[in-house]
């Protein structure tokens, strides 16, 4: 068996989490979350998703998501990316 190299998630350890929602959301998001970029691309028909990117630990990820919930917005995806990367699809250890 091998071992996965790596740091595990913890609760209190910042990993970047890439978080995407329909619709548009203004730069303003940034200032909400120290540190969160926003991007708003269309994705397949033209309908926009913003996509909301940053190092967060669990209880800002855990705020972050209580706040889109709170204005009714869907998650279309939560992806918690490796430490440290910005734009890598690979998964955090779990």
């Amino acid at each position: 068996m091998t071992k996965k190299a790596g740091r595990k998630l913890s609760l209190d350890r910042p990993v970047t989490y890439q978080i995407k929602v329909p619709g548009h959301l203004d730069e303003g998001w940034a200032d909400w979350v120290e540190g969160l970029t926003v991007r708003v691309e269309n994705e397949g028909e033209g309908s926009p998703v913003t996509t909301l990117t940053g190092n967060l630990d669990q209880a800002a990820l855990q705020g972050l998501l209580r706040r889109l919930y709170s204005l009714g917005l869907p998650l279309v995806s939560v992806i918690c990316l490796e430490e440290g990367a910005k734009n890598d699809s690979r998964s955090c250890q779990q």
